[in-house]
């Protein structure tokens, strides 16, 4: 746990007749307790949310302390999740097809309960939120299609056919596009979300998973695990300008989950064979150190001012989180059990600090 400073103001306890008064030992007691609190301003409580696959429940994590304070129980096998842009509510999709889940659990994050469950298609996987936060999407991988949930009614007002096996699910900052990996198609479906037709498809590497978006929308980076790259889009044309490859010596690397810093300077890849995380320089295109985090790592996001990322480690059953100043990890958050998936952070859309 991060050891953080708590400032304590000198007391000093009145003895009276060789008798302590109460009165004056309490309020030395809640002095520190009260600076404790004045160390952390109201807009630094953010909150991470993670789908934990086999427990079929969804892990709440204070980042001010970096520990569980929650555990909240949704449908069978969730995976991803996302937050609207409010904070209000985080929506888990859960893959649990062979049992008949096949939905996507709401949370009210003041509450850390369900209010709504929604149907959507064959085993969900990504999912993502319109800058708006009027739509939802989502990616059905034994479907072959996306969802689009209406946040106001919660529910499914337009079902979109896409690439073989989507997987993963990103939405570009000015809200007009959606990019699906389809993990047996190899390839990207781009999505215009004013008619929600596909406008186009973009080839990539073998068994893209994962995608994510530049904040200034001119690009998107998109995970192949099964060559060990990064394909590199151009938003403009749809079409590759770079591959990143994602070396781990003469093994595989796996790359599975990625995310941009908030200030669009690097993407951070998730390699869940090499269990370790890359840094991208986005301007170069190039890995510029790795990071090893624990075993499996799936999910991956940053804190709204971009000062730590957190990866979620499936097998460790455990969240590193990394200092980006210092590419080193920082804390660990242990108790997330039963395989932790994906991983959201709320506010979003801020440069917010969540210590």
């Amino acid at each position: 746990m991060r050891n953080n400073r708590v400032w304590f103001w000198d007391c000093k306890i009145q003895n009276r007749d060789n008798r302590l008064s109460l009165r004056w030992m309490l309020g030395c007691l809640a002095l520190p307790i009260l600076a404790a609190l004045a160390c952390v301003p109201a807009e630094a409580q953010c909150t991470a949310y993670v789908p934990t696959h086999k427990s079929n429940t969804v892990a709440v994590i204070d980042t001010v302390v970096d520990r569980v304070v929650a555990v909240i129980p949704v449908q069978i096998q969730p995976l991803a999740v996302a937050i609207t842009p409010n904070g209000a509510f985080a929506y888990v999709t859960n893959s649990g097809w062979i049992f008949g889940s096949n939905s996507v659990s709401v949370i009210a994050t003041t509450s850390n309960t369900v209010v709504a469950t929604i149907p959507v298609g064959n085993f969900p996987v990504g999912v993502a939120i319109t800058p708006s936060g009027a739509f939802a999407y989502v990616a059905n991988l034994n479907s072959n299609s996306v969802s689009v949930i209406s946040t106001a009614t919660n529910t499914v007002t337009a079902t979109i056919a896409v690439g073989t096996g989507p997987w993963g699910l990103a939405i570009t900052p000015n809200g007009a596009f959606a990019y699906v990996t389809n993990l047996n198609s190899n390839n990207v479906s781009v999505i215009d979300t004013a008619s929600n037709g596909v406008v186009a498809t973009v080839p990539v590497g073998s068994g893209p998973v994962s995608v994510a978006i530049t904040p200034n929308g001119s690009t998107a980076y998109v995970t192949n695990q099964s060559s060990d790259t990064v394909s590199v889009i151009s938003s403009a044309t749809n079409t590759v300008v770079a591959t990143v490859p994602i070396v781990n010596g003469s093994y595989n690397s796996g790359p599975y989950a990625v995310a941009v810093a908030p200030n669009g300077a690097f993407a951070y890849v998730a390699n869940a064979a090499a269990s370790n995380v890359s840094v991208i320089d986005t301007a170069t295109n190039t890995v510029t150190t790795t990071i090893g985090v624990g075993s499996t790592p799936h999910g991956l996001v940053f804190t709204p001012d971009g000062a730590l990322a957190y990866v979620t480690n499936e097998v460790s059953n455990t969240v590193s989180v990394i200092d980006t100043a210092t590419n080193t990890v920082v804390d660990t958050v242990e108790g997330v059990v039963a395989v932790p998936e994906g991983i959201a952070i709320t506010p979003q859309g801020s440069a917010v600090s969540c210590r």
